[in-house]
């Protein structure tokens, strides 16, 4: 019987009482629960429903296939265009000199940067999920692509006439070469990401947590700035890559210190003063401005001015971009043969551009209330990288700084995106040539002060030692990692770090004793909480965590410390008292003899005509002592054998609390029922509360319910139990050993 009442005072809360049997899983199945009658599907049948087509399965296929086709239809025009078109120009401004820096970082001429900002955004548009994310170039992706490009085609293998230094390095040559790596590292990325989506690994993003990828980016973002000092310095040093090519980078920077371009350094940091006083004003005052100040447009415009107006690269020996070739290249084939150099690197690059992306989606989509499609992002992003790789494009994903910028603009869907990329193409197939006197030193400016917002996750470090250790640690092994060892190997030592954290997790599961709060169900931690009471010889045991071949030692070795019975050590005091005892009944054995004798003794004196009445002081003395003394060991023995019929301790029933334990194996399963026959031995017994029933059918299916242990020691809640063992033993003997 179940009812819920509530009084008339508005203030009252509800209060609901509840009067049935004692429940047990034995009672629940064959009672109270009735399963489903389910005909079993073959194989063909199945293969059958997945493969038959209807005309709303075909909608529905196509509409997941091309998101773009559940809004375009229903665009509100008169609501969204203007916003968009705000967005879209105020994007596009910022993916241009982006385009061109980024370009740096992974090693290939900056045009290729341009390419990378156009055709990636229009397939997005129409295969994305998402309508805010900014598609495009991003530092840290450049950044491991330069980072490929280098290792397969370093400079040394374009020296001129056999010199080893800067200027005898064959430029054009080489940068042909690392385009080609750089491209086909590209369709080896959209490839493992299509194929991750078609096969739903969308999920593949959760293994790379919160605190691993902001270390990563943090990391990355050390690698990108101490790859844009020489551009800064104007110094001639080569680029490295690998584990300790920070230390590398900077070692060649200092020794080169001496050579410095004044005239670059000048202009670069004129360029960083100007761009970060822009950004703290968009950020102090984004809700007063209409739209942020373009300041890297400004930046890249103006500064482009002054090196064609002053000569800078002819009369300052400063370096430019140089040559951009006017209009869209045709599609070309990836260079397959070295596919097989580049397989481990794509898939590390594949799995961060699309964590990165999701994860910037699924903050926007939350915002505005929408959903985005991780299986579907895999293949959006898969069929970006995959189909722009023919047209010589370099890996993207979305830029966290353009995505704000778009959407805090006014973006509203991916048209802001479509026009961001028309603008990069009228750059492309017109006014490229107009930033090739572009300072290379001013590329290096944006990409610098774009890196202020990722240095700022350093801020995380204080918050993680408040919120979780664990945490931290992972964060700082993975920015360690990666800045010591390189963004490939630090990613897999992070990735690794993090799995030996969730396995140290189960491993030290927090275990405690529970006790009931007065008059109600309610059961928690004895050691926590004053009201919580242990109940008379119950001890109730909780371990926050599932029980599996890799913790079930520790779970029972918990058990037995927190419950504080050994059924082991109990019994071996149990032995040594036996053996005492016996011990003890050998000496009493001795003393009877000696009476026995003395007995033999006055009779023989009897034979020999002793005195009739000193016979009969004796007989009565003997028989007064030899009673005495058989009538004390009688009353010793009777006590011993009463003293081991109590029971070893107080306890006679321990209840596993298995609400926190999702799944258990076979070899879980076989040391819980260890551990209730060895608790059986010392006539303790131990029954199991709040088991889910996937749990249940997974304990079935493993035969755990066999011998001994059978359905009527399960029971759905803690205080079923309670109530079951409180029954069963109602009183207890005083304990013998406690």
């Amino acid at each position: 019987m179940e009812h819920a009442s509530v009084k008339d005072e508005p203030s009252a809360t509800l209060v609901y009482r509840v009067e049935r049997h004692v429940f047990d899983e034995e009672y629940i199945t064959s009672q109270v629960l009735h399963q489903k009658e389910r005909a079993p599907k073959t194989v063909g049948q199945r293969v059958a429903e997945k493969c038959r087509c209807s005309s709303e399965k075909a909608k529905s296929v196509v509409f997941s296939l091309l998101p773009i086709l559940s809004w375009l239809p229903s665009y509100p025009v008169k609501e969204y265009l203007f916003g968009d078109i705000v967005s879209g120009l105020s994007t596009g401004v910022m993916q241009l000199p982006q385009g061109l820096a980024y370009a740096m970082l992974a090693a290939v001429p900056p045009v290729y940067g341009l390419y990378s900002s156009f055709y990636p955004v229009l397939l997005y548009t129409v295969f994305g999920t998402s309508r805010h994310i900014s598609i495009g170039t991003f530092a840290v992706i450049s950044l491991m692509i330069g980072g490929v490009a280098v290792r397969e085609v370093p400079d040394s293998m374009f020296l001129l006439n056999g010199t080893n230094v800067t200027a005898g390095v064959d430029i054009d040559a080489r940068d042909a070469r690392r385009v080609q790596v750089a491209v086909a590292l590209t369709t080896l990325v959209g490839l493992i990401q299509l194929l991750l989506g078609v096969l739903r690994f969308g999920f593949v993003a959760i293994y790379l947590t919160e605190p691993l990828v902001r270390g990563f980016t943090t990391a990355a973002s050390v690698h990108v700035f101490v790859s844009q000092l020489k551009y800064l310095f104007g110094v001639k040093t080569k680029r490295f890559s690998g584990p300790l090519s920070v230390l590398y980078s900077l070692i060649a920077v200092f020794k080169d210190i001496t050579s410095t371009n004044i005239s670059t350094l000048i202009v670069g940091l004129l360029c960083i003063v100007f761009l970060y006083g822009v950004k703290d004003i968009n950020e102090r005052f984004k809700k007063k401005l209409p739209i942020p100040i373009p300041g890297e447009i400004i930046v890249v415009i103006v500064s482009t001015g002054v090196s064609y107006g002053m000569s800078l690269f002819e009369n300052y020996q400063v370096d430019v971009v140089g040559h951009i070739p006017t209009g869209l290249l045709p599609p070309t084939v990836p260079d397959l043969s070295i596919f097989p150099n580049l397989i481990a690197d794509a898939v590390a690059i594949a799995v961060v551009g699309f964590s990165m992306g999701i994860s910037l989606a699924k903050i926007f989509a939350l915002k505005y209330g929408y959903s985005v499609d991780g299986n579907q992002e895999l293949i959006a992003m898969g069929l970006c990288n995959f189909v722009s790789s023919f047209f010589q494009t370099f890996v993207i994903t979305c830029s966290m700084s353009r995505s704000l910028v778009q959407e805090s603009t006014g973006g509203k869907t991916q048209i802001a995106g479509l026009l961001a990329s028309l603008l990069v193409l009228l750059v492309i197939v017109a006014i490229g040539f107009v930033f090739q006197p572009l300072p290379q030193t001013v590329l290096a400016a944006v990409i610098m002060v774009n890196l202020l917002g990722m240095f700022k996750q350093v801020r995380d470090i204080p918050a993680l030692w408040r919120t979780s250790k664990i945490e931290l640690a992972i964060w700082v092994v993975s920015f360690v990692a990666s800045v010591l060892l390189g963004l490939d190997y630090g990613l897999l030592v992070a990735i690794g770090f993090a799995i030996l954290t969730v396995i140290y997790r189960t491993q030290s599961p927090r275990s405690i004793i529970l006790g009931q709060i007065p008059d109600t169900g309610l059961y928690c931690d004895i050691d926590e909480y004053e009201e919580a009471t242990e109940c008379s010889g119950i001890k109730i045991f909780h371990c926050n965590s599932s029980i599996y071949f890799a913790n079930c030692d520790l779970y029972v070795t918990n058990l037995k410390e927190r419950t504080g019975i050994d059924p082991t050590q109990l019994l071996a005091v149990r032995k040594s008292q036996q053996k005492q005892a016996k011990k003890n009944g050998e000496r009493k054995d001795s003393n009877h003899s000696t009476v026995q004798k003395r007995n033999a003794v006055a009779k023989l004196d009897i034979e020999l005509g002793v005195a009739h009445e000193v016979l009969d002081e004796a007989q009565k003395q003997v028989e007064v002592v030899s009673n005495g003394q058989v009538s004390k060991a009688q009353a010793e023995s009777d006590s011993e054998e009463a003293h081991f019929l109590q029971p070893l301790c107080q306890v006679h029933s321990i209840i596993l609390d298995f609400t926190p334990v999702n799944f258990m194996d076979s070899v879980g399963a076989k040391a819980i029922k260890a551990v209730m026959k060895e608790y059986a031995t010392i006539d303790v017994s131990v029954v199991l509360a709040g088991c889910n029933r996937t749990l249940l059918s997974d304990l079935r299916r493993m035969q755990f319910f066999s011998g001994p242990v059978t359905p009527d020691i399960i029971f759905p809640t803690i205080h079923d139990a309670v109530l079951h063992c409180q029954h069963r033993r109602p009183n207890l003997p005083s304990p013998a050993v406690q």
